[in-house]
């Protein structure tokens, strides 16, 4: 799949990976959609870019379907579909601690939000016998986000349901990939790219976009800037309980380090 001339929505494109994305599938000679839940950086980044701007809460499939129906009238039926909106909040204690409410809202980001935008887009792709689902998860989804047990568990969801898409419909024309980057400067972390420029393990948005774009045009499913993140986990694979007592040596280290368990400072600790 090639980014020119094709049509593409991204969201969470008003900042951070999804802004990253965004610039750069423009710069390629894509017609993008700039999707965000605010308004105004999703239309600072369109109007850069030259892109058209759509409100949207990903957790809503109505929202999801009426954003593809007005990007399809503007810029032709969808090529590639990024789905990168995300959220990262901890835990407020042990590994369940944190509400129904918080739990239920990963899910529907990091999980639904996915489902939605291939079940409204599947039909047309598989007609066509083209297209490109990208699932952005997080390397927490090949490992574990120490600290944050409902980003973890979803962001692993994410993954199988890529998956899926990759395995059920290849033989119809259509890639799918999942981008696993593992620790990235972006307000996520309330970090930016200056930081990035402190620690070898922290990349910038415009990296993991890089990534994404080559990957893409590449066919590739698994898509990792941080190449570091399949050597883990082809350990966590060979052995999962040797795994699991480094990630227990790990979180000590944390908590001795910092005196808790902030997920912003892991980054500091590879």
């Amino acid at each position: 799949m090639k980014f020119e001339g094709s049509s593409i929505i991204v969201t969470g494109a008003g900042s951070g990976i999804g802004a990253a994305i965004a610039r750069h599938a423009a710069a390629k000679g894509a017609k993008v959609c700039v999707c965000d839940l605010d308004g105004d950086k999703a239309r600072a980044v369109a109007d850069e870019i030259g892109g058209l701007a759509i409100v949207c809460d990903v957790r809503d499939e109505t929202q999801i379907k009426s954003m593809i129906t007005e990007a399809s009238e503007a810029h032709g039926d969808i090529d590639i579909y990024v789905s990168n909106a995300g959220l990262g909040k901890g835990d407020p204690d042990h590994a369940a601690s944190q509400s129904d409410a918080h739990w239920e809202l990963n899910w529907q980001v990091h999980v639904m939000s996915h489902v939605y935008a291939a079940r409204a887009l599947l039909p047309g792709m598989i007609e066509r016998k083209s297209g490109h689902l990208v699932n952005v998860a997080s390397a927490a989804g090949l490992l574990n986000q120490i600290g944050d047990a409902a980003y973890s568990a979803t962001k692993h969801a994410a993954v199988s349901f890529a998956e899926s898409l990759a395995i059920t419909h290849g033989a119809d024309g259509i890639g799918a990939s999942v981008v696993c980057p593992q620790y990235v400067a972006t307000p996520l972390l309330g970090m930016s790219d200056a930081d990035a420029s402190k620690q070898a393990s922290l990349l910038t948005a415009d990296d993991v976009a890089t990534a994404v774009i080559d990957g893409v045009e590449a066919g590739r499913f698994l898509i990792l800037s941080h190449p570091e993140v399949q050597t883990y986990a082809v350990h966590r694979a060979k052995d999962h309980d040797r795994w699991v007592a480094g990630m227990q040596m790990l979180r000590a280290k944390a908590m001795d380090t910092f005196g808790g368990i902030q997920v912003e400072n892991f980054y500091k600790l590879m």
